[in-house]
């Protein structure tokens, strides 16, 4: 992780009277100080994370992709993608005001060749992650972690090439090199690896629990997150799972069950691996804990992925206090997207 306490320096610190109290006060005081300057909105949720898209572009074209709220998957080249050092900037002035996790994503992350560049000029954090479809991840993974990445979640909804080939429009043998790319991420520790697995109605539903015995000999080191697909396209309904008979099955095959703050989401654990699944669809405790504030490849903060014309543009912050006051713009403009009183205005992506 990015968070390191600095080490104590041998001496007399210790026999100095009054040094750790005092230390431990003003350790106190500066927690205060951030409490009182974090980025609260309307409803009283606390932004605590950014998930940031550096780029639009990608290799690949699943057939459920929302590509972070933006318009449409760009494979070409990235010409308004925000520059490195605007993001180090954004992510330097949110970390003063509480935010201490960062999530990078894109389209896929990895097609940015700055990407180590982005991540060694970060300021310490508790953690840092890429959410990456993982074919350009086995040549890359050494070097990101020695950049500063804590670790990754990889998007693989089947195992089977016929099937990852039909979701994701990839070349044959590209499932191959995710694999790939999985195991080396684990050897490098960009761990827990989480796989992201979206799950499709007829599709690859019948896939948990080879994924999950893909994953057990991992001991630990991957976890698998189930994904309730994303109902925001109409050509997308036949293939929505049914999520409460999926959680029952977890559930009652489970030794134990945990319950995550972050949008309340649980946690399986069935013979010796952790399953997650995550309920985005209907779900107001999913938008009552939400601690995130998006921000668009081109620069934009994005205090919702479902709601549309609140955008706060960054691209022409030069300075810190510039960017503090873009920041308090977006998240005052944060509502719940599964909220009763919001118009139907407010809540249409598509």
């Amino acid at each position: 992780m990015n968070l390191k306490k600095a080490e104590k320096k041998p001496g007399n610190t210790r026999n100095i009277p009054g040094r750790e109290e005092n230390t431990e006060k003003m350790e106190q005081m500066e927690q205060m100080e951030q409490i009182e300057k974090a980025l609260v909105d309307p409803y009283g949720r606390r932004v605590t994370g950014l998930r940031i898209s550096i780029t639009e572009r990608c290799n690949l074209s699943c057939m459920y992709c929302h590509n972070e709220g933006s318009e449409c998957c760009v494979k070409g080249r990235g010409e308004n993608e925000m520059p490195a050092e605007l993001i180090c900037s954004l992510v330097a002035t949110a970390a003063k005001f509480g935010v201490r996790k960062v999530k990078f994503s894109g389209g896929e992350p990895l097609f940015r060749k700055d990407f180590e560049k982005i991540l060694a000029c970060l300021p310490p954090l508790k953690e840092v992650s890429a959410t990456t479809n993982g074919v350009l991840l086995e040549a890359r993974a050494e070097s990101l972690k020695a950049a500063g990445l804590d670790r990754v979640n990889v998007s693989l909804d089947s195992l089977d090439p016929e099937k990852y080939e039909k979701i994701t429009g990839a070349p044959a043998g590209t499932l191959e090199r995710v694999l790939r790319g999985i195991k080396r991420a684990v050897e490098v520790g960009l761990t827990p690896v989480k796989l992201n697995m979206v799950l499709l109605k007829g599709v690859n539903d019948g896939e948990i629990d080879a994924m999950m015995d893909f994953i057990r000999p991992y001991k630990g080191q991957i976890i698998l997150q189930l994904i309730e697909l994303m109902d925001i396209d109409p050509a997308l309904s036949p293939y929505m799972i049914d999520a409460e008979a999926v959680e029952r099955g977890l559930r009652e095959r489970a030794s134990e069950v945990r319950v995550r703050h972050l949008h309340h989401r649980k946690k399986y654990f069935i013979d010796g691996v952790e399953v997650e699944f995550v309920q985005p669809m209907d779900n107001s405790e999913f938008c009552a804990n939400c601690s995130r504030l998006r921000v668009t490849a081109d620069g934009k903060l994005k205090p919702c992925l479902l709601v549309k014309g609140n955008l706060v543009d960054t691209l022409g912050a030069e300075e810190p206090e510039e960017m503090e006051k873009l920041l308090r713009l977006a998240v005052s403009r944060r509502k719940p997207y599964y909220c009763s009183g919001l118009s139907a205005d407010d809540n249409v992506s598509n």
